[in-house]
Formats: C-alpha cells, structure tokens, sequence
C-alpha cells in the first residue's frame, strides 16, 4: 500500500537522521521522497520529476535503471545474494578481481573489497603501516596528504583529511597527518586559465626532506579534489608526485573513489596520467550507483610481503561482512563493459566539451558568480554578492541550500557546498539535458538571489 507524502514526512521527521543534514533545517524545507528512476531522471511519491544532477551523490554512470545492470542483478539474486569471502570465494568476486587487475596499472594486480571509499582508504593505510612494519622499517609511520583533502569520515580517514568544519571536532581522536600546500588550477572547456604547481612541489619536498625515513605513504586524490568544491590539479602534477614518492620510497595511495569509472573521462585517471600507485582505492561509480563496494588494489610485490605461516602473523586482520558481494560484482562487471563501449565510441568528449561551453555561456558574465570550474563530468559555480568577487556569503545566509532547495521547482537535483553549486550528473546525460541543467539552474539562481 503506498504511503502518502504526508504520513512519510511524519515518518521521515519522527526517525530518519540524514547524513551531513541539519536536521532542525531539514525539517524547515518540504521534504522530497525519491520514488524511481529511469536515464538521468527521478521522481518523486507525488509524480514530480527531476534531473539528477548530482549522480546521487556522485556515483551513477549509466542512468538509472539501467535495463543491462537489472539483468545481470537479477540473474545473480536468482542465484545467490551474498556469500562470505572470508576463507571462500565467488566467481562474480574473482571475474571481478581480475577484471578490476586488468584495468589497473602495472603490477596492481590484488584486489581487497570492502563496501565504500572511506574503507577502500583506510584498508590501503593500514596495508601500507603492516608493510613496512614486515619489512622492518618501523620508523615508518608517518602519512602525507593535500591540503583540503577529504577522504572520508572514518577515524583514519579524518585523520588524513583536511576538512575544516567536517571533522575538526574529532581531532582529538585522530592520528595527524602532514599536509603539503595543493597546487593553483582553474579550468573550463577543458582549458587551463591558469595553473602553477611550483609552491606545492617545493613544499612537499620540504616535508621529505624534514621527515625523511618516517613517511609510510603519500595519499592524494587525482585531478580534481571532489569534497573541496571541485579543486583542479594541473595536467602531470601527479605524474611528478609519483617520481617523489619513489624517490624517497613511499607508498603513493591514488584515491580515485570519486574520479574512477568516467567521471572526469577516461576509466581512471592513473592511466592518463601514466602513473602506476602502490595502492589504488576505488568506489562510488565502480557499480555505477547500484550497490556498496569499493575495492583496494595493490602491487604483487605490496601482497607478497604478507605470505607466510599463520603462526608468523604476517595475515591482513582486516575485513567486512559484505566484502565482494555478489550483487555488486556482476554490476560492477557490467558496468565496467558499459563504460569501455562508451569510451571506444568517443562520444564522451564531446559531451564534457559542450557541458564546459553552456556553462560558460550561461554563466560566464552572471554578477553572482565568482568562478566556473569544470573537468570531465563534474562542475562548480562558485557564488558571491552582486559584482563583489572577493567577498563571500555570510555562512547563515545557507544561499547555496536556497538556491538547491529552489532548483527543485524547476526539475532539478542538486547538491551545494557551502556557497557553490556542484554539478555532478551521469555520464550519460544528453545535449539536450544539459540544456535543461544549466537554463533551470540559472532560472533558481536568480529567482533565489
């Protein structure tokens, strides 16, 4: 029996607790109950439809109700739904894991699921610790991250992390990390207005220099720093890290929880870049938006360490109940089949070329709009006050929730940060669509400010 909007807010209200929410603000707003889903597209219990905008949550691919990931789904559940992998296995895991060694650089070829990024994150931190503590580098302990990195909201996680508000109260419970300064990249058609990595190598440098023998590894999200409001790297600045880290030999750990799987064009954005990690962390687009799993993978030469006699405690103690479920893999599977169809087809730069041009033509001159940053298939506009670039929003003004909140009235899903508005839909979004994104995107904004 289906349940009336009402009765649902009630319900919502009364015990749902919605993740990185105010709730008392929440409760402030109508709240939208997402009911299905077909291509780009959502609706709600009350039949209104929306462009999903944000990927939910960055992860969808292919659309929703993808007619080729339901297939495959739900031939596996006719099967078998889940199955331990703790001293058993699977095919979907292991046509999985060899696919996922296939598709990685060089000699990454073992992979260690778990079900979301922060896992992924911090299964490669802690195989990265044992390791060295196995080869008899115990000095080595120390992780290096980017300023603003987010990579997740587990204790490790935060603990590399930097940022500000999300986690600064949990400091006290966090093991610290060191932070080399990100470099300077802004981006629009898949045109650098302007870049400089000079200051943010030299600083690094610095802290090899400084810590020396200490450093365990480096942990560094590739071209674009999602969480941090879409913060661009310049093209090779990865590659220039990876010759640090091996220099000074310390593990590099890629996460390429939110860029993987086409976000910003190509299947991951190590093989652009021709950068080969110690440990490669993968998540959210991997099934397309379907179902929970992450991998970490690893080099042979990172898993052979940890052979030898149980009585030697050289095991991994790490693991998760849903660790390469069933469901996930075949999706996972399907999805990546998708994605190789669509990059051979080269479709996708054209796609991400007109994104970064209607962007521009929309917004470029808009008096309300500081900055305009755009990579692949994910976007910000970084909002001010009227004709004053260099000054903000006051934060309890909450301009980017309004202007999201008022984005619904005109068919769209978004998700803010702060004073930008992020644009992060599937990969498969149409011309067309993308026409409906920006021209109803800039009707909420200007009804909002």
């Amino acid at each position: 029996m289906k349940q009336s909007k009402e009765h649902l807010d009630q319900l919502d209200l009364a015990h749902f607790w919605h993740p990185f929410t105010q709730m008392s603000e929440y409760a402030d707003y109508d709240q939208l109950h997402v009911d299905h889903g077909l291509g780009c597209w959502v609706w709600d219990t009350e039949g209104n439809k929306y462009l999903d905008a944000n990927a939910s949550i960055w992860t969808n691919v292919h659309g929703h109700n993808d007619p080729d990931l339901n297939k495959v789904l739900i031939d596996q559940i006719n099967k078998i739904s889940h199955s331990t992998t703790l001293g058993i296995s699977h095919e979907p895991g292991i046509r999985l894991a060899k696919k996922l060694a296939d598709i990685s650089p060089g000699s990454l070829n073992r992979v260690f699921y778990s079900d979301n990024g922060s896992n992924a994150v911090e299964i490669a931190l802690k195989l990265s610790f044992q390791y060295w503590q196995l080869v008899g580098e115990t000095k080595r302990t120390k992780v290096i991250s980017m300023e603003n990195a987010y990579h997740g909201d587990t204790f490790g996680t935060m603990g590399i992390g930097d940022s500000g508000v999300f986690h600064e109260r949990f400091s006290n419970w966090c093991f610290p990390a060191i932070h080399f300064q990100s470099p300077k990249c802004v981006e629009v058609n898949e045109h650098v207005s302007s870049s400089s990595d000079i200051e943010s190598l030299e600083s690094l440098e610095k802290i090899f220099i400084k810590h020396a023998d200490e450093i365990a590894c480096l942990i560094i999200e590739p071209s674009v720093q999602g969480a941090a409001g879409m913060k661009f790297q310049p093209k090779g600045f990865l590659k220039k890290i990876e010759l640090m880290c091996a220099e000074k030999r310390v593990h590099l750990i890629v996460d390429e929880v939110f860029t993987g799987f086409g976000r910003v064009g190509e299947m991951l954005v190590v093989h652009k870049e021709e950068v080969e990690p110690d440990f490669l962390c993968l998540a959210k687009g991997l099934t397309a938006g379907y179902l929970p799993l992450a991998a970490t993978v690893a080099k042979d030469e990172i898993f052979d360490q940890f052979l030898g006699r149980f009585s030697e405690f050289k095991t991994f103690f790490h693991g998760h109940t849903f660790t390469g479920n069933p469901l996930g893999s075949v999706v996972a599977l399907k999805s990546i089949e998708k994605l190789e169809l669509l990059f051979n087809e080269g479709h996708l730069s054209e796609t991400i070329a007109y994104l970064g041009n209607r962007l521009s033509e929309v917004f470029e001159d808009h008096p309300n709009v500081r900055e305009i940053r755009q990579r692949g298939f994910c976007a910000s506009i970084d909002l001010c006050p009227e004709g004053v670039a260099d000054q903000e929003f006051p934060i309890e003004d909450r301009v980017g929730l309004k202007i999201a909140i008022n984005a619904r009235k005109h068919g769209l899903l978004l998700r803010p940060l702060a004073n930008s508005i992020l644009i992060v839909p599937p990969i498969v979004i149409s011309k067309s669509e993308i026409d409906f994104l920006v021209e109803n995107l800039k009707i909420a904004l200007n009804s909002t400010l």
